[in-house]
């Protein structure tokens, strides 16, 4: 086993589950391409510009702007990385809005016998989710903090290895 993860770097389920999802990829990529294969073609190549060129520099920069914006100096205090708390939401957020922002910017054709909605709550519901999503973040964020500095008050409490307590 140990010999199969230093070949491979993880364990045997990681690669039935990759192979699994390779295997469902590519019989939706056969499906897709059967019925319209230049739509399914322009698509791919579309998406990979779109990413490429313009969405990986832009959440670059957005990622780089916010290390030096909250930049925080040395403490004694240990740190808990902060950044993954920031990331998670608003890739969450950023893929709801992707996903529905025809709905959001009341850019489509409205389908109120399906949903029985208008159009006006979309936006109002997107911006409580996201408002939600950093909301849980900030906590957890605050949550990993706490613990790590309560374990630091405690770590420096404890008399050192190999010195008795003063009685």
């Amino acid at each position: 086993m140990a010999r199969f993860v230093r070949w491979y770097g993880s364990g045997p389920l990681h690669l039935l589950v990759l192979i699994a999802s390779f295997a469902i990829t590519g019989y939706a990529l056969v499906r897709l391409f059967a019925v319209r294969p230049l739509d399914v073609a322009i698509w791919f190549v579309g998406a990979a510009i779109l990413h490429d060129l313009i969405l990986l520099p832009l959440y670059s920069l957005a990622d780089l702007s916010a290390h030096a914006v909250l930049r925080h100096r040395a403490t004694r205090v240990p740190q808990v990385p902060w950044i993954n708390y920031l990331r998670v939401p608003t890739f969450l957020s950023g893929v709801l809005l992707l996903v529905w922002f025809p709905l959001i910017f009341a850019l489509s054709t409205p389908y109120p016998g399906a949903t029985r909605l208008s159009m006006d709550v979309y936006l109002g519901r997107w911006l409580v989710i996201t408002a939600v999503l950093f909301a849980a973040s900030a906590l957890a964020f605050a949550l990993k903090l706490r613990g790590v500095r309560r374990a630091a008050r405690t770590g420096e409490e404890r008399p050192a290895p190999g010195h008795d307590a003063a009685p």
